[in-house]
């Protein structure tokens, strides 16, 4: 393809690397339905050097981010170079990994316009996490244990240490069928804010578990379908908010961006594992998150 060329609001950058999502094959394949011009670039996230700029914001050499190329019509992030909308990209903090920046930004991003921008979350708030061991999971225990709030985790045995490091005050087996039972031993008003990263969203269990006035935020799930009590929901005065990253404005990503660029910098959010591959494998990598169990892996492909 030719280079790209800069629109008067844009910023050229060339990329270092991107990460590979499971909304980017959503995007490929047709399932989230979304403007794009072929021949089209699949990515949404980058880390890369600024080579040309018309905002006095962004200066050839400086490191930077973005989370929300690929969609919309805009091309996306697999490519050497990238033509980036300047209110759509942040600098990266000196001495901040790229390759690690680039694995945390978008889950990181989700997990806190959920928490905080559509689950309202305060300090003090007890919050339950389920599927706390994966990417956005662990992001948001972490997030919300730094901002005072109490995290209950549910997760395989196996990652109850995980969690509990990153910042989980409480961890459940998430195959147990006991949750509310176990859940109100440790929050017996119940729970102030409830989110499942995992898709199952049982709402049956969710709307139980919440407390007067307490928030569901429904983030991942594309086909499950649920029973809603809406009699328990009415009369505890809660809510249940659907929210997909795709449809932030500027402005709300930008405020998670300000918050995980200090975050970064004080290391309090890290990546479990990365894996590192040549951007020629951007096929495979969308195959393999389609079909296998990454276990919280996260597919980085550098240029």
């Amino acid at each position: 393809m030719p280079p790209p060329v800069c629109g008067p609001d844009d910023v050229l950058v060339e990329v270092a690397a991107t990460s590979v999502n499971h909304v980017d094959t959503f995007v490929r394949s047709g399932r989230y339905p979304t403007a794009m011009e072929f021949p089209f670039v699949i990515g949404r996230d980058l880390v890369g050097k600024v080579i040309g700029s018309c905002s006095p914001e962004f200066l050839a050499g400086d490191r930077v981010w973005c989370n929300s190329l690929g969609h919309e019509g805009r091309q996306g992030a697999a490519s050497e170079l990238a033509v980036v909308p300047v209110d759509r990209l942040y600098h990266l903090p000196h001495g901040v990994s790229p390759t690690q920046a680039v694995a945390l930004v978008h889950p990181a991003a989700t997990a806190y316009l959920a928490a905080f921008t559509h689950g309202d979350l305060r300090s003090g708030d007890t919050a339950l996490i389920a599927g706390a061991a994966g990417n956005v999971g662990s992001a948001l225990v972490a997030m919300i244990a730094r901002a005072g709030g109490t995290v209950i985790a549910t997760a395989h045995p196996g990652d109850h240490d995980y969690c509990r490091r990153i910042g989980a005050a409480h961890t459940i087996d998430y195959r147990t069928r006991k949750i509310v039972e176990e859940v109100r031993e440790i929050a017996e008003n119940g729970v102030d804010l409830y989110i499942d990263t995992s898709g199952r969203n049982n709402m049956v269990d969710a709307v139980e578990l919440l407390a007067v006035g307490g928030r569901v935020v429904i983030v991942a799930g594309t086909g499950s379908r649920t029973e809603l009590p809406t009699g328990t929901l009415y009369l505890k005065d809660g809510s249940i908010r659907g929210f997909v990253i795709s449809r932030a404005t500027t402005a709300q990503l930008r405020d998670a961006a300000t918050v995980i660029n200090r975050l970064l910098l004080d290391r309090a959010l890290r990546p479990r594992v990365v894996e590192v591959l040549p951007l020629a494998a951007a096929a495979e990598a969308h195959r393999r998150i389609e079909t296998e169990q990454l276990h919280g892996t996260r597919l980085v492909l550098e240029i």
